[in-house]
């Protein structure tokens, strides 16, 4: 018998499972599993790694339930029980729920399992979303997902500093939700959605006030069967729209102008660098200002040389998140302000810093040949580069990046996983390289390939489970091997 999700009370002495923990200290497994405890809520939290590869995760848990036992003396606080390095069938049909978490596949058996005994399966954003009274604002998108998250919710703190930022930037939106519920004011919340946590919201009924499509180009096809399948599930920000709620569309892609046909809402608006065709309204770019047409009128509202962020696409990125501020009902004034103040996120094109005339860039969150692309655009100056990259295949083909670091990379290091043996091939003699099993020996290769003026980038274009525990794990090392280049350096 499914829980009645129509109150958050019900979960009290409810038999919930909680399907993945990872690793994230606020992140959707770890961030689920204290609320559904917090609330009263029986836990089984299983996953497939083991005690060792999980134990960070398992100390939170246990420190939360000591915490909550003390916290809340009124009510029944059970204790969880960990099912690791396998699951069992009975947690998925003798349960009142099943809590999914992102790195779960939608096609696993036991929740086919738990759906077909009737049982609910949700996640921590659809359960946010049930319970959340404030107007919710989601972006998602192959790249740019992440910074314009981050830039927008900048952008509202002005007009709120309490505004929640979360989702699949690795925090969990439930971390925030039992003060939101107790607040009298709307409370602005920006969530970045990846499609994985955008499948569990299909069929609710419940959208976002603002959805936002970043962009979308071929990726996570070791997850989807096809790039069909897998714009599918980013269209799901809007078709769980109405049609009074904003969707927000990337002008610069034609394959916009098909999924515009096929959403609810009658309030699309358009972001991009070239010009609106006329009938569009949105945000665009007019020589170096940053232009917003709203009912066939046209308002400079920034410069592009106010802009912290560099790049092209971050541009992009800007324009998109000034739009959707600006709907949000931010002021012109705040949204500059955000513009000229906003250095972007950690690991991605972050500049560390520079030692002995070398460059070093941390872009780790470059999982894609496209997002690699970026970078080598970016930062290349015909030959600078000596470029850390290779990992885990996502059903990439890499001819054109391959062509590009020919361009504009003097060394390549390759780190080992099962996109690399392929990209290595594309490479071919386009340009020297090496592989390695570590981030220290990558470092180490590309100092000794390194001169002044040179520019050493870590960018994979590929996932980081082979070597790593994520791709923040992998940014950390990098960062920590440049640590001690710059310590080295003092001596």
């Amino acid at each position: 018998m499914s829980i009645d999700l129509s109150s958050i009370d019900n979960f009290q002495d409810a038999m919930v499972t909680v399907m993945g923990l990872g690793r994230y200290k606020k992140g959707s497994g770890i961030g689920a599993a204290k609320w559904l405890m917090r609330h009263g809520a029986q836990l089984v939290i299983t996953d497939l790694k083991d005690e060792d590869e999980l134990h960070e995760s398992i100390d939170e848990i246990e420190k939360w339930y000591k915490q909550y036992r003390a916290e809340f003396p009124d009510r029944e606080i059970y204790a969880p029980v960990f099912v690791l390095g396998k699951h069992d069938a009975d947690n998925f049909t003798n349960v009142d729920l099943v809590v999914q978490n992102p790195g779960v596949a939608r096609e696993s058996e036991f929740v086919a399992l738990a759906k077909e005994q009737g049982v609910h399966v949700e996640s921590d954003i659809s359960l946010f979303f049930r319970y959340c009274p404030f107007p919710i604002y989601s972006i998602t998108g192959t790249r740019g997902k992440s910074t314009t998250t981050a830039l927008m919710g900048e952008m509202l703190k002005h007009k709120n500093p309490k505004t929640v930022v979360a989702g699949n930037i690795t925090r969990s939106p439930l971390e925030d939700l039992d003060w939101l519920l107790e607040e009298k004011d709307p409370v602005p919340v920006v969530l970045e959605l990846s499609s994985w946590l955008l499948e569990s919201l299909e069929g609710m009924g419940l959208g976002p006030q603002i959805g936002v499509l970043t962009n979308a180009f071929k990726d996570h096809l070791d997850r989807y069967d096809s790039f069909e399948h897998y714009l599918w599930a980013k269209e799901l920000i809007f078709q769980e729209q109405n049609e009074d709620q904003y969707a927000l569309l990337n002008n610069d892609q034609e394959i916009s102008t098909e999924i515009a046909e096929r959403i609810p809402s009658k309030k699309k608006f358009w972001f991009g660098q070239e010009p609106l065709a006329e009938g569009k309204d949105g945000v665009f770019r007019e020589g170096d200002n940053l232009v917003r047409r709203i009912d066939g009128e046209d308002t400079p509202f920034a410069h592009v040389y106010d802009l912290k962020l560099e790049g092209d696409h971050n541009i992009t990125n800007a324009l998109c998140a000034s739009l959707a501020a600006h709907l949000a009902g931010v002021s012109d004034d705040d949204i500059h302000t955000s513009l000229k103040e906003f250095v972007g996120l950690p690991g991605r094109q972050e500049i560390l810093g520079e030692v002995e005339g070398v460059l070093y860039v941390n872009d780790t969150n470059s999982t894609s040949p496209e997002a690699l692309m970026a970078a080598l655009k970016r930062f290349g100056n015909g030959g600078n580069i000596v470029l850390i990259t290779g990992g885990n295949a996502k059903g990439f083909t890499f001819e054109e990046v391959a062509e590009m670091i020919g361009e504009e990379c003097k060394f390549v290091v390759l780190l080992e996983g099962g996109a690399t043996t392929e990209l290595e091939q594309e490479i071919g003699d386009r340009a020297p390289s090496v592989r390695v099993d570590s981030m220290k020996k990558a470092v180490k290769a590309a100092v000794e390939n390194s001169t002044l003026g040179d520019i050493i980038l870590l960018s994979p274009g590929a996932s980081s489970f082979a070597l790593f525990k994520n791709e923040f794990d992998r940014g950390d090392q990098f960062r920590a091997e440049y640590e001690k280049v710059v310590k080295a350096s003092k001596h």
